[in-house]
């Protein structure tokens, strides 16, 4: 078996289990076995039923003694069954699993595992893993992995694929030197992939997940210092001399520029008047004035005749460019011509932007992933902006650049993150940072609340929308994943519309299409959605000044600089803004962790402080910023893994720039075989 063939053949995978895999983005066995565990377990020995912990997970051993009941509620189905040992009794209860009821043979004895609650029935355990006492102290020599799975895919079946995957591999050959691995204290590739799935024990986990971060950062880094280089090859071939527009622009703001916005400006001013392309990045914490300095260098551009693209995630975001720098242009009296060209566009609109900028009827042209179709052509581009670049990978901001023959690359980014780490992960741009927030940004009052605060919360959201305003809540899964312990978006949305039912609710997440995800944004940009539940794809959005609350259910589960993007979809407006962080956990580090957002709205100082307070137990729980796509390394947890890696590729490069040695061959055809980062699906 190779990692290039389809997970279909693994024995057990049909066509509706592929279906499923796919919608988790795998479709090889290499996808398969890149699908690393979200967290591990240990299984303790059983307890006595009359000992178990509401809210925790437990084992009991004990017996069957009745026969399963299978009942339907709408589309749910639950089957349920009594079991019990010498010291009481507890129910066993499934969801949307009916097929377990042929295994449930009343007068077995057998093992239950999974989290106990208690309510008007006595103790019940949901969703419990049944296992014979063999079987049971076998897992119990090991730590056994936890996957985020979709409810209808069951952690054994999952784990039973892997084991079958991981066996019929061969992945003895190592595309790292054994020099490199030596030196950083690296284990094989092939312990790696096994051990990250089925460790021994937490030292061998640890010791697989490390090599498996360094790959990840290692690739990504000689990748980016590979682009680098091509970019410093190329000249300036575009005549920049004339910047009038750009001033007049400046004043006609109703505000001035931060000092921080003048040194970004004339750092961009510099690059485009300069000998070489311009491949620089904007650093700057939300509301922190990038738009102002992106609308410079398109004005600039269309001075001197040459044309300009600006790229960002959503259509939505894409209008609201659009009549933003339209208005800017014109309040400034400069006559820049603006199209929009999306894929959400009437054909004929589409037909019409597309000519307007092959023609160079259109100075600038603002728009999403239909900036980079076959179809987009232009004439004398010489500057592509792409904007909330951590929506974006390296190769669509590439693809955008190759639309002309070499051009300026600005690109902007809302997620600080602290210098040291920013001059690596962005190894081939320039870094420009806006370190200041302008003075009429609304303050946001913040709290961190835990579940037993939910009701209140929801209260506070009801007397928000009953005054006109809106209000976001987030949730960290789309629907109930076995074996993660976090709220989720079909089911919060259905249990927020039952508590009140005269509020327009709106919901939103990854697995939407394109289009519904827009409609979506739209409704509840122009007010027909008062509270819109979603998952974090709202951290990129639209402004939307009248949503007021952001509600994270949850927190624990992200890292500050995420939460920090995230609260910053409110506060936007002239209306005193709210976030509402509610802590899960019940772990009072965790809390203390949160209480930093409380403290500051500074996100630079929040990145800093993330640094330093993400310790070994943060490696899983904790979603990644956002702004780098890595499957297992996290930028903050793993700083330094980072810095090993970019200092192994550093050595590489410098003995053998271009990878033409028959090691350094190796690593090249790695990285370009596969990208061990997603690049993000929009």
């Amino acid at each position: 078996m190779r990692e290039s063939d389809p997970v279909t053949k693994i024995r057990g995978i049909g066509e509706q289990i592929r279906k499923q895999l796919s919608s988790m983005e795998i479709e090889t066995v290499g996808d398969l076995i890149r699908h690393y565990p979200a967290r591990y377990e240990t299984y303790a020995s059983p307890v006595p039923i009359a000992e178990v912990t509401p809210g925790k997970i437990c084992a009991v051993r004990g017996e069957i003694i009745s026969d399963p009941v299978t009942n339907r509620y709408g589309g749910l189905v639950r089957t349920t069954v009594r079991f019990r040992d010498a010291s009481g009794t507890i129910r066993l209860t499934w969801f949307r699993m009916p097929y377990i009821a042929g295994s449930l043979k009343k007068g077995n004895v057998r093992i239950a595992r999974g989290r106990v609650t208690e309510g008007r029935y006595g103790l019940t355990m949901d969703q419990p893993a049944l296992a014979d006492d063999a079987g049971y102290e076998a897992l119990m020599e090991h730590l056994q992995p936890v996957y985020s799975l979709p409810a209808r895919i069951s952690q054994r079946s999952f784990s039973k694929w892997m084991r079958a995957a991981l066996d019929a591999l061969d992945l003895s050959e190592d595309y790292l030197p054994r020099d490199i691995r030596e030196r950083y204290q690296l284990t094989e590739q092939n312990f790696s992939i096994r051990n990250i799935h089925f460790p021994a024990d937490e030292k061998e986990m640890l010791s697989a997940r490390r090599r498996l971060v360094f790959d990840e950062f290692f690739q990504f880094i000689l990748r980016a210092r590979g682009m680098r280089e091509e970019r410093e090859q190329q000249g300036n071939p575009y005549h920049f001399q004339a910047d009038d527009w750009a001033e007049r622009l400046i004043r006609s703001l109703p505000y001035e520029l931060t000092g921080a916005q003048k040194k970004v400006w004339s750092e961009i001013r510099t690059d485009l008047l300069g000998s070489r392309l311009m491949n620089r990045l904007i650093q700057g914490d939300v509301g922190s004035g990038k738009t102002v300095l992106a609308a410079l260098a398109l004005a600039t551009a269309a001075e001197n005749g040459w044309q300009s693209a600006l790229m960002v995630p959503t259509e939505v975001l894409a209008e609201q460019h659009y009549r933003t720098l339209t208005r800017m242009f014109e309040s400034a009296g400069i006559p820049v011509r603006c199209v929009l060209l999306t894929g959400a566009l009437t054909a004929a609109r589409k037909r019409k932007a597309q000519e307007a900028a092959a023609s160079h009827e259109a100075d600038v042209i603002i728009g999403t992933q239909a900036l980079i179709q076959e179809k987009a052509v232009y004439d004398r581009l010489a500057l592509v902006i792409t904007d909330e670049q951590h929506r974006f990978g390296v190769q669509q901001r590439e693809a955008l650049a190759g639309k002309g023959s070499g051009t300026h690359i600005l690109v902007m980014s809302a997620t600080p993150i602290p210098r040291t780490l920013a001059i690596i992960l962005y190894g081939d741009l320039d870094l420009s940072v806006l370190d200041e927030v302008p003075a009429n940004r609304t303050p946001i009052r913040s709290c961190v609340v835990g579940p037993d605060k939910r009701r209140t919360s929801w209260n506070f959201i009801r007397r928000q929308v009953e005054a006109g305003r809106q209000a976001y809540i987030v949730c960290p899964l789309v629907e109930e994943s076995e074996g993660v312990p976090a709220e989720n978006v079909k089911d919060y949305s259905a249990a927020f519309a039952r508590a009140f039912p005269g509020i327009r609710i709106g919901v939103l997440h990854g697995r939407m299409k394109p289009m519904e995800k827009n409609q979506v944004m739209e409704q509840f940009a122009r007010g027909e959605i008062q509270v819109l539940i979603a998952t974090t794809v709202i951290e990129v959005g639209v402004d939307v000044p009248n949503a007021t609350v952001m509600m994270i259910e949850n927190a624990e589960r992200f890292g500050l600089a995420q939460l920090h993007q995230l609260r910053g979809r409110v506060g936007r407006g002239q209306y005193e803004s709210y976030c509402i962080f509610l802590d899960g956990s019940g772990d009072p580090m965790k809390n203390r962790r949160l209480q930093i957002l409380n403290q500051t709205e500074d996100g630079f100082r929040i990145a800093s402080e993330d640094l330093k307070m993400r310790g070994p137990g943060d490696i899983f729980g904790v979603q990644q910023s956002g702004e780098f796509h890595f499957q297992l390394g996290d930028v903050y947890t793993d700083a330094p893994v980072l810095e090993a890696a970019a200092e192994a590729a550093d050595r590489i490069l410098a003995e053998d720039p271009r990878l033409e040695s028959p090691a350094c061959r190796k690593i090249r055809e790695e990285i370009h075989r596969k990208a061990v980062w997603k690049e993000p699906a929009l």
